[in-house]
């Protein structure tokens, strides 16, 4: 039984990891932020701290064994200094100190947006090098923490970095990477630009990291991703599986940027951000042939994973789906067949 701290235990993935590792026998200490209304159980033994409090994490990392570093902001909205001061500072200061206490092993949960797009229709292995930064604050920031994992890598912290696609799969209840799906089964996503994602399933990146934890070498990243979708085929999937129709427009990405501009400027809550539409027109398509060959690594079917997700928003979402309807806002189909019509 080892001693194992989790950052990020209240998250999607980290929730699920904390989990699994009390499931095999470990002592389980997790951080909790000062601020957190979350609660990750009495099984675990809890310490309030902040990754980028210094003297915080060096309590945390006391007596302990092995760590997990998920916890990280991905708020597309969230200014771009913020993202960089929990993303990377943050991951300075935790690998810092477990370096500290002489921490036998780290996993650190970084992201594909760490590596980069790939070209329209291409997909990337961890071989990637990024030129230089993206101009998407979430992926600069998430390139950045990685940076510091593989620093602290140099200085002789046995340091692994994995980095998941788009986790969907049951159990999102803060509403994070899942909330494309519940945007979509409530009508919310009419137009899209074109672009590609990866996903994965929750489970399948905890047994990842799990695996990174076992058998990743050190100073090595780690792809988890099953299944390259272009933002127009997810879509038609989640239309085969919940009955809701898909968006009816495409827009080219230097429109979607004026109306977001427009919206922006408007009063009232802005539907979406330059930011989100610039990450959205990325292809972030990948292969995970490096963790399937080195750490053994399987996944479910992808299938399988698109469907949990939107059967999970279903439940909860409930009766408002039904009120709600299936079609698309007329408005908004009109322009889609009229889009479809013009030369």
């Amino acid at each position: 039984m080892a001693r194992v701290l989790v950052t990020g235990s209240t998250g999607f993935i980290g929730s699920q990891l904390v989990r699994a590792l009390l499931a095999r026998g470990d002592d389980v200490r997790v951080t909790v932020r000062p601020s957190s209304r979350r609660d990750p159980g009495p099984d675990v033994e809890k310490v309030s701290a902040d990754i980028t409090d210094r003297a915080a994490m060096r309590r945390a990392t006391r007596g302990i064994e092995r760590a997990f570093h998920v916890a990280g902001s991905v708020k597309l909205r969230m200014p771009a200094d913020e993202l960089l001061h929990v993303n990377a500072e943050g991951t300075r200061t935790v690998l810092d100190a477990c370096l500290a206490a002489g921490v036998q092993r780290v996993v650190h949960v970084s992201s594909v947006a760490a590596i980069g797009p790939a070209r329209p229709g291409g997909a990337l292995d961890e071989r990637h090098v990024r030129g230089g930064p993206l101009g998407i604050p979430y992926a600069d920031a998430k390139h950045a923490a990685e940076v510091e994992a593989l620093r602290a890598a140099a200085q002789g912290l046995d340091v692994v970095v994995a980095n998941p696609a788009h986790v969907l799969g049951r159990g999102d209840e803060t509403r994070s990477s899942t909330e494309v799906v519940r945007n979509f089964l409530l009508r919310r996503i009419p137009a899209y630009v074109d672009g590609g994602i990866c996903i994965v399933d929750v489970q399948d990146v905890v047994a990842g990291l799990l695996l990174c934890e076992e058998r990743g070498a050190v100073g090595e990243r780690y792809i988890l991703g099953t299944r390259n979708y272009t933002w127009q085929r997810l879509f038609g999937e989640l239309q085969r599986i919940s009955g809701v129709e898909a968006p009816a427009v495409r827009l080219p990405v230097p429109v979607a940027l004026a109306l977001a501009e427009a919206a922006a400027r408007a009063p009232g809550p802005t539907p979406i951000t330059t930011a989100e539409i610039r990450a959205a027109s990325q292809w972030w398509t990948y292969r995970s042939a490096k963790a399937r060959r080195e750490l053994g690594w399987t996944t479910r079917p992808h299938e399988d994973t698109v469907e949990a997700t939107v059967r999970y928003h279903e439940e909860r979402l409930g009766d408002r789906l039904k009120r709600d309807g299936s079609r698309q806002p007329l408005p908004w189909r009109l322009v889609g067949r009229a889009m479809r019509v013009l030369p």
